[in-house]
């Protein structure tokens, strides 16, 4: 066997990429991955200012206005892209959408909150994965990744929350539900040449107190919690044809946590 032929499996060249929730901590790091592997990416958010000050200096991204709880702007969306780029080769659902009470404790949720934190969230999912899947399945070919969670397959452990925190219970609801529908998606479309997998990263570093960081680092093999860069390697890997035969897979990122 002859030339690069596994490197160049894990390029991204010619690959028109969507990431929602692409002005996010984790979308910035996936749609910067994805472009340095040479795809073209297509930062769709609904903070419009934020977003296109990102792509501005970055010749491989595009901005794209979404909404991922209203299908009109999702079929937009879509329209749009398909439209300029006759293809879309990879859609990451990494939108993070939420109420302003989404961490109250389990005790004091509202069942409003709790309806609307899963309809705006998991239900949003399913509307992206409906409508994207359709096309792929024309194209007969098209990756799909969901940013899941640790939570959505262990609960938490929280004895590393401050008296006043807490992990939202919609969280886990949200994400356990997300990694059952990424495999029931995956056996749906597989006969179309469509791949549907889900990364579970643990926790990613975003400036938390030091107790909570000292705290999670202490239940985590690797010792530290994740860059949020660290969780673009393996969005790189389900979106190329590197993993050409992965599909309905629930990739763990989380340093270990769920190995003890």
């Amino acid at each position: 066997m002859t030339g690069k032929i596994y490197p160049e499996k894990f390029s991204l060249r010619n690959k028109i990429a969507v990431v929602t929730g692409g002005v996010g901590l984790i979308g910035k790091a996936i749609s910067t991955g994805f472009a340095q592997a040479g795809a073209k990416v297509y930062i769709a958010d609904i903070e419009k200012k934020e977003g296109k000050k990102f792509v501005k200096n970055n010749p491989n991204f595009r901005w794209v206005d979404l909404d991922i709880t209203n299908i009109g702007s999702i079929k937009k969306c879509i329209s749009l892209i398909i439209k300029d780029e006759k293809k879309i080769d990879v859609w990451v659902n990494c939108a993070y959408p939420k109420t302003i009470d989404w961490d109250k404790k389990f005790e004091k949720i509202k069942y409003e909150s709790w309806k609307k934190n899963v309809d705006m969230h998991l239900n949003g999912y399913f509307l992206c994965c409906q409508q994207i899947a359709e096309h792929m399945k024309k194209q007969k070919s098209g990756s799909i990744i969901n940013l899941s969670s640790i939570y959505g397959i262990v609960g938490p452990n929280f004895s590393i929350y401050e008296k006043d925190a807490t992990m939202p219970a919609a969280y886990s609801a949200i994400k356990g539900g997300l990694n059952t529908f990424t495999k029931y998606l995956s056996t749906y479309y597989g006969k179309y040449g469509v791949r549907v997998n889900a990364i579970c990263p643990g926790g990613i570093y975003n400036n938390q107190p030091k107790t909570f960081l000292k705290k999670y680092s202490e239940k985590t093999p690797i010792g530290r919690m994740a860059e949020a860069k660290e969780i673009a390697g393996p969005a790189i890997f389900l979106a190329s044809d590197a993993s050409s035969y992965v599909t309905g897979h629930i990739l763990i990122v989380d340093g270990g946590w769920t190995a003890w």
